[in-house]
């Protein structure tokens, strides 16, 4: 079909220079080797810092659909490096620009998600985190979106199956969906997260602590996402690149499709484990809580804005509390990952500073 103009990158974001070394100067943690790269960064908050050149590059077909410490990685990496990743779009190759009803009829959840890596850091060890800077995100040339039957959070209400494509080119900032209806794009990774510290291969349907399908709409070029590191190495994969997608993703997909990210990778020492991954820009610090119910992923969000508030800005937790309820925003971030809902709270740092 026809579309209209697509952006190849997320405009609207800020560079994470300086995210990272907020981080470091709040909690009195360091990154691997110390603060000297992330001090770096921060020089460039004035204006839009170039993208760093990648040291290495992934294709869209090394990658893996499981969480497990036994996937071994394909990558061996030092902390600070930056990676090109190419990501295959959710299907994992099942739909095309061509796809018809009759193709969706035949898709296969056990493909899903194909994860490009992992990446195995040295340094990362159980007790860390690991800071993941998304510095470029650019579109491919094509996206679906569908209704899968039986799948979304009105599934009972949506029986029967929709899929519509859309082709991009680079340079575009939207899309036409119907007559007189634009969709503006913020591309990003709906999967990113680290091994989780067992063997068993999990899917990678549902938010857990080591991140995995968080499908947060803010986790856009510009952002620093810190993940627990729960297994030596960290072994970081990313993937489900999504073009456009509203908070909740309730319809089960978003503007699916392949993209190009450019990221790169730092192990941050003394700060202990945290529930679920934290986000940062420079305008605002972000935390998130899953569970199988929005009211205790909501409850596990705020908990953990509270523990934030408290190690950082050296609060009490009653006035932690409090400053959470005057200045702290809930969002939900998706409610169709099964069994688990993704809710994240974010604080300005016009409020808390950096």
């Amino acid at each position: 079909m026809a579309a209209g103009r697509v952006s190849a990158r997320a405009r609207d974001s800020l560079p994470a220079g300086g995210a990272l070394l907020s981080l470091v100067l709040a909690l009195g943690c360091a990154p691997e080797g110390g603060t000297e790269s992330a001090a770096a960064g921060a020089g460039a908050e004035e204006g839009a810092s170039p993208t760093p050149e990648p040291q290495h590059t992934l294709t869209a077909d090394q990658t893996h659909n499981r969480w497990s410490r036994t996937i071994p990685p394909i990558l061996t990496v030092a902390s600070g490096a930056v990676i090109e990743a190419y990501l295959e779009e959710a299907s994992d190759g099942q739909l095309t620009p061509e796809s018809t009803f009759e193709d969706l009829a035949r898709l296969s959840f056990d493909p899903i998600h194909p994860l490009t890596g992992p990446v195995y850091v040295e340094g990362a060890e159980p007790g860390d985190l690991l800071a993941v800077t998304l510095h470029e995100i650019e579109l491919g040339d094509w996206g679906w979106v569908a209704n899968v039957p039986g799948f979304g959070f009105l599934a009972d209400l949506f029986p029967d199956p929709y899929l519509k494509t859309f082709e991009f080119e680079p340079g575009d900032t939207s899309v036409e969906f119907a007559p007189g209806i634009r969709i503006p794009l913020r591309p990003f990774p709906g999967v990113m997260g680290v091994a989780p510290d067992t063997d068993s291969m999990l899917v990678t349907i549902p938010p857990r602590q080591n991140g995995g399908n968080m499908d947060d709409r803010d986790l856009v070029e510009g952002t620093t996402v810190y993940f627990p590191v729960l297994v030596e190495g960290a072994l970081f994969s990313m993937g489900d690149p999504h073009i456009a997608q509203g908070d909740g993703e309730v319809g089960g997909t978003a503007i699916e499709g392949p993209l190009r990210v450019v990221y790169e990778l730092e192990v941050v020492k003394g700060i202990g484990p945290i529930p679920s991954p934290h986000y940062e820009t420079d305008e605002f610090y972000a935390v998130t809580g899953f569970a199988p119910t929005i009211d205790e992923a909501a409850r596990n969000a705020v908990e953990a804005m509270i523990d934030y508030l408290v190690r950082s800005r050296d609060l009490s937790r009653q006035e932690a509390y409090q400053l959470a309820s005057m200045a702290g925003d809930l969002k939900i971030s998706e409610v169709v990952d099964v069994p688990n809902m993704l809710v994240a709270m974010r604080i300005s740092k016009g409020v808390i500073g950096n």
